[in-house]
């Protein structure tokens, strides 16, 4: 039932073990729904992980025999959103708080949009003699959880293609991802431009120049439609086939999550905004939504639903009117829960 190639060498071991895991149990699951013949609709994912004790140090040993294609998801975009979800704070109040300008910015937050707002305390940050290399220490220290770079890196092993949409912008998250070592794992960057100028100010621009016109969308900040940008994505790959897995958290992320097609995945992060949004009326997302609520659930979901992509694609049991309504097998719950790996 395993495929026969090898395993791309750079996928981080318990991200395999994850991956592999997965693999197996859709393939079980696989052989239970080939009779089913209601389409079936995922609004939620709870998906814990159990095996024996000593099953981690036999899968050690066996990664070999278990193979995967390495290009294997080249089918699918993964879209991340960046603040909250890649890094676990807002970068622009990051950066606002550490370098201690709250109290002007929560002072000027009510008289101009966001990113006006945020080109303008880089202005104040500058007159107040910070400088660049100030920002980037502030922004190099920014917390995230530890499984986030991992899930990054196994995806982008296994083929998949990362980009980014974000509200943030361009200076901020190339500072972070330069310094995590992962930038060059994302083929595209749609964000609001950032950048030094002449006088060593940075300055950050709105991603659609509102001051010209709107973009017309009445769920986004004026300065940037989420979803207008995954409509281009999409149009640049409607002859490809691929499928779109997006990953947000913030209430920007709702317009791009009703641009999703049936075939493609939502991954709202619970108890945020977008989750709140698509609670209120699941029916309107066409995908299929999986939430999660911190860095680890994020790896776990995002590499089962690329295990899961990878089977329907190559086994013959699944058609296009069967999905799987869960990705764990009941049995396997009455086992003990895995023992932390350690490089």
């Amino acid at each position: 039932m395993f495929a026969t190639t090898n395993y791309p060498c750079n996928i981080p071991l318990e991200s395999k073990i994850l991956f592999l895991f997965h693999s197996f149990t859709i393939t079980i699951n696989t052989l239970f729904a080939f009779h089913c013949k209601t389409k079936l609709r995922t609004t939620n994912l709870q998906s814990t992980i159990y095996t024996h004790p000593n099953r981690a140090l036999f899968f050690r040993k066996k990664l070999s025999f278990f193979n995967l294609p390495k290009q294997i998801m080249s089918g699918i975009v993964v879209v991340f959103d960046f603040d909250k979800t890649i890094v676990d704070v807002d970068s622009d109040n990051w950066v606002v708080d550490e370098l201690g300008f709250t109290d002007l910015f929560n002072q000027l937050l009510p008289t101009m949009p966001w990113n006006t707002l945020m080109d303008t305390m880089m202005k104040e940050l500058h007159s107040h003699g910070k400088s660049i290399k100030d920002i980037e220490e502030v922004l190099h220290k920014i917390p995230l959880h530890p499984r986030v770079i991992p899930a990054i890196k196994a995806a982008h092993a296994l083929g998949c293609d990362l980009r980014i949409v974000s509200d943030a912008n361009t200076y901020f998250i190339e500072t972070i991802l330069k310094h995590l070592g992962i930038r060059e794992y994302f083929s595209e960057m749609n964000t609001n431009p950032g950048y030094v100028n002449e006088e060593g100010r940075l300055r950050i621009l709105p991603y659609h120049d509102f001051n010209k016109a709107s973009h017309g969308c009445t769920l986004c900040p004026p300065n940037m439609c989420k979803g207008l940008v995954i409509k281009r994505i999409q149009d640049s790959i409607s002859e490809e086939d691929k499928r779109l897995i997006y990953l947000g958290d913030g209430s920007g992320d709702y317009c791009p999550s009703l641009r999703l097609k049936e075939k493609d995945f939502m991954m709202p992060r619970k108890n945020f905004p977008v989750w709140d949004l698509i609670c209120k009326d699941p029916s309107v997302v066409k995908a299929e939504i999986h939430g999660w609520s911190d860095g680890e659930e994020l790896e776990q979901v995002l590499l089962q639903l690329i295990s899961k992509v990878s089977m329907e694609h190559n086994s013959p049991f699944i058609t296009s009117d069967c999905k799987l309504q869960t990705l764990s097998l009941s049995v396997l719950e009455a086992l003990p829960k895995a023992l932390p790996l350690r490089p």
